[in-house]
């Protein structure tokens, strides 16, 4: 196992151990299955396991694997402050205080505000005395470093980045996701800041292993490589030496060895040129089926009506390389649910954009077409109603 170092020069396995897909039996997570996959990472080198407060039953296991085997002290606990369940201040403590009493321990030691999308999500939170709770927390070490998962556009990411002095960051990032999201751009804006960035959905939750085009595949089988597809996906992040560690929600021995492996060979600057040439080539077979040919390269931007057009047009092409409802899903994460709106419907035809855009596209047609495709009826409720909890008012003390 290799290791990259924290913001304070701690080792961490560049291999993260993804604690929500546990394999299940009936309503509750096979223990004794889970502990073994865990033990195995654990001989292997892996010293960072991570949860959330909403993973089912998860955080219990964690906890209770790392205490009966009595290596608490010998790893790393991630865990998630389920911010978007908060509205006063009495909220945070109370999540706080079940998670340690769940995990069986008395300090955590990499503490996320989960799922953030929007700069205004932060803004409620120090509103309610989140950085006052922080620190108090961070002094009597109860939490040993602070940071916030990611799900937004990478406008509202290098906004929250840069408004408050976080130990890490945790961002989705892949082959694949190069542009969307916080994106390459936030990733080394993270780095320049020397903040550590651990990275989440790696394979896009394994569909680009169990997904992938045959044409795709037979890309990587003729590369003479040897490489699984997974392998590629994992190897193409840690050449990249801005990527401290690389989460996999491993639920089978069989991966964690194959995962391990990859870990303890794969280093910053391996990749060769015909490797990356690979790599885009499996892109553009998957990109083949996309609606747009939208590079996100946001020359587009800003729009004057506020309308994320790189966004939307990147879910809208989700819906066609993967699943209709994968795209809508990430649309509501990273368009849909921002502070100010950014619905494709507020164009106003201006065609500003289009006189921007490298690749030609007509812009305010296909505006239109992904807007009907990505907010069908149903889903504009669901969006309306999930606005109005996720921004509502907070109660300060």
């Amino acid at each position: 196992m290799q290791y990259r170092k924290d913001k304070y020069g701690n080792d961490i396995s560049i291999l993260g151990y993804g604690c929500m897909r546990f394999t299940r039996k009936g309503n509750q997570i096979n223990y004794e299955k889970a502990e073994e996959e865990i033990m195995k990472a654990y001989e292997l080198g892996v010293n960072y396991f991570d949860t959330a407060y909403i993973y089912p039953g998860s955080e219990e296991v964690l906890g209770r694997v790392l205490k009966d085997n009595n290596i608490r002290d010998k790893v790393n606990i991630a865990t998630k402050l389920p911010q978007y369940m908060i509205t006063d201040s009495k909220g945070i403590n109370k999540y706080f205080t079940e998670e340690l009493k769940r995990l069986r321990t008395d300090h955590i030691d990499y503490y996320l505000m989960h799922h953030l999308t929007d700069i205004e999500q932060w803004k409620r939170l120090k509103d309610i005395g989140i950085v006052k709770w922080i620190e108090d927390k961070k002094n009597s070490g109860e939490i040993r470093n602070i940071g916030f998962s990611y799900h937004g556009n990478t406008d509202n990411f290098l906004k929250i980045l840069g408004d408050y002095d976080w130990d890490f960051c945790q961002i989705q990032y892949n082959y694949l996701d190069r542009t969307t999201q916080a994106g390459e751009k936030g990733l080394k804006a993270a780095n320049e800041k020397g903040i550590p960035v651990v990275i989440m959905e790696p394979l896009r939750g394994g569909k680009l292993v169990n997904m992938l085009p045959e044409e795709a595949k037979k890309e990587f089988t003729d590369s003479g490589r040897n490489w699984s597809p997974a392998e590629w996906g994992l190897r193409w992040l840690y050449n990249q030496p801005e990527v401290t560690c690389v989460l996999s929600g491993m639920n089978s021995i069989e991966m964690v060895e194959e995962n391990c492996i990859t870990a303890s060979d794969a280093t910053a600057g391996k990749l060769t040129d015909d490797d990356q040439e690979i790599l885009n080539k499996v892109v553009s077979i998957i990109n083949k089926k996309e609606k747009v040919g939208c590079t996100g390269c946001r020359y587009c931007m800003p729009c004057p009506k506020g309308v994320d057009i790189p966004g939307t047009f990147a879910c809208y092409n989700t819906m066609y390389t993967e699943r209709k409802k994968e795209g809508r899903f990430q649309y509501a994460q990273t368009v849909a649910l921002t502070r100010e709106p950014s619905f494709a419907s507020q164009c106003v035809g201006c065609g500003m954009c289009e006189k921007k855009c490298p690749q030609s596209i007509n812009i305010r047609e296909k505006l239109k077409e992904a807007d009907k495709a990505l907010r069908p009826l149903h889903y504009k409720i669901g969006i309306n109603i999930a606005r109005k909890y996720m921004f509502r008012k907070t109660k300060k003390k």
